[in-house]
Formats: structure tokens, C-alpha cells, sequence
């Protein structure tokens, strides 16, 4: 299973769709089951479904609360993929049973529909960890530094590195590069890997001159040689290796601070 799934011009997280399934079952068969002439259970299960995702946010804003609350709407700013999974489904269930509680003619639907959603939740959670484990390492390519000198990818191995592709055209790309410009600046323990891909160097390095950008490792893959070895479709996509050079995160989206402080926690280790 990818990290990512292309719906027309959309690149989506696989589990965000696992989310969508979950919520899409567990309002499906609370509507089948639900008899009242209202819907009510069916309003329960809505109800529920929001509440865990806000408490999903909140957990998660919480655990990294130093670097969102320097800025506090970024906090509004769902598009960074900072969600904690865990307390949003505790929140959904505990929701359902309050309510079943408190409308005991309700609790066959609302039961059944948390079952079904809470079911394909942990069988898409369980795929995702479990799928196979593709064993993806810095590969054996190489690119090209802004003044024409090959840089070999593996040259990056002996220390963390994330690798970032990006474009001058992809909005997301331009908006979260100022982070990773301050990231490289404040982690020299760590390797950061600008790979723009597609566009010649020449316009790279006016691009950002423009933008008054300044980050080493700015590399150029001209024919996109990177998005084919790790199966990318999308940008901006953020890989992070460990000291081995071996793969332990792809994040496909924008980073943001806290985001981007969780994935790297997972190749401090």
C-alpha cells in the first residue's frame, strides 16, 4: 500500500482515505439501522465523527503546543497532517456511548455504526503497518549541484537525512521551504536534501536568488530520475532516512513546524 493515492488531479494520503472509509462506513449502516423519523442516531454518529476529529487535532496540538502556540492559527491549518489518531477514536466511542446512554432507543444504530467505522479504522490502520516493508534506501543516483557538479545521493548516508522534492511552481513546495531552510540551519546533525525535479539549473538558482533563499544541498533532477525510484506522483513529498540510509517516513504534503518535529523524532532514534 502507497503512502499516497491519485484521485484525478488530487494526491491524497492513504490514511486520510482510511479515515474517509471509517466515517463513510459508520454513517452507512447507523442510517440503515436508523428508524427514528429524524435521524437522530445518524446526527449522533455525525456528531461523534466531529468530535473525535477535533480532539484528534487538539491531542496533537497539545503534544507539540511550544511550536504551534508561538503561532496560533496555524493550529486551524489541517493541511499539515498533524492528527492523533489514538485519543480521536477514544473520543468517537466515548461520544457514542454518552449518547447511547442517554438515548437508550438510539443504541442499536449508534452501536452498530461505531462498530462498522471502528472496525475499518483499525483494519486500514493494521494494513498500513503491516504492509510489507519495501526496504527502500538512499538509492544509487545521481544529480547535479546548482553549478553543474555531480552529487551522488548516497553521499548523504552516515547521518539522518530527508530528502525534500519540490518545484518552484508547486505552491505547497514554496510555502514550507522557508521551515526547511531553518531546520537545516538549527540541525546540522541532520542531512537536508533540496531536490527540485524537473527544472533546469539555471532556473532554479534564479528562482531562488528571487526569493532570497540560501540552503546547500540544492539539487536538480532534470528528468525526475528521484519521483520514479520512490514512486512519487505528487509535491511537495518529504522523505527521511536514518544514519543507514534506510527509509523510515514519507510525508506527501506541506510540513509544518510540528510536523515536520514529529517526523524527525523518528529518525533521531
Amino acid at each position: 500500500m502507497s503512502d499516497a493515492f491519485q484521485l484525478g488531479p488530487l494526491l491524497l494520503p492513504t490514511a486520510f482515505l482510511v479515515v474517509v472509509a471509517s466515517a463513510a462506513a459508520a454513517l452507512l449502516v447507523g442510517r440503515l439501522l436508523d428508524r427514528s423519523p429524524g435521524k437522530e442516531a445518524e446526527s449522533a454518529l455525525w456528531t461523534g465523527l466531529l468530535v473525535g476529529a477535533v480532539v484528534a487535532r487538539l491531542a496533537f496540538v497539545f503534544e507539540y503546543r511550544a511550536l504551534y502556540f508561538g503561532s496560533p492559527l496555524s493550529i486551524l491549518d489541517i493541511r499539515d497532517g498533524g492528527w492523533n489518531a489514538p485519543a480521536g477514536l477514544a473520543a468517537f466511542l466515548i461520544f457514542g456511548i454518552a449518547r447511547m446512554r442517554r438515548q437508550p432507543e438510539w443504541a442499536r444504530p449508534i452501536r452498530w455504526g461505531m462498530g462498522a467505522g471502528t472496525v475499518v479504522f483499525m483494519l486500514g490502520l493494521g494494513a498500513l503497518a503491516l504492509r510489507p516493508d519495501p526496504n527502500v534506501t538512499l538509492p544509487e543516483l545521481t544529480f547535479r549541484t546548482l553549478d553543474g557538479r555531480p552529487a551522488p545521493l548516497r553521499s548523504f548516508a552516515g547521518k539522518p537525512t530527508v530528502v525534500n522534492l519540490w518545484a518552484t511552481w508547486c505552491p505547497p513546495c514554496i510555502r514550507e521551504m522557508p521551515l526547511l531552510e531553518k531546520a537545516q540551519r538549527s540541525r546540522p546533525d541532520l542531512n537536508f536534501v533540496f531536490l527540485n525535479q524537473g527544472e533546469d539549473p539555471v532556473r532554479v538558482a534564479a528562482w531562488l536568488t528571487s526569493r532570497r533563499f540560501e540552503m546547500a544541498n540544492v539539487l536538480v533532477d532534470e528528468v525526475r530520475q528521484a519521483s520514479a525510484a520512490f514512486k512519487q506522483q505528487g509535491y511537495p513529498t518529504t522523505l527521511f532516512f536514518d544514519r543507514h540510509g534506510r527509509l523510515v517516513s514519507t510525508r506527501v504534503g506541506e510540513l509544518s513546524e510540528a510536523t515536520l518535529a514529529e517526523r524527525l523524532s523518528r529518525i533521531d532514534r
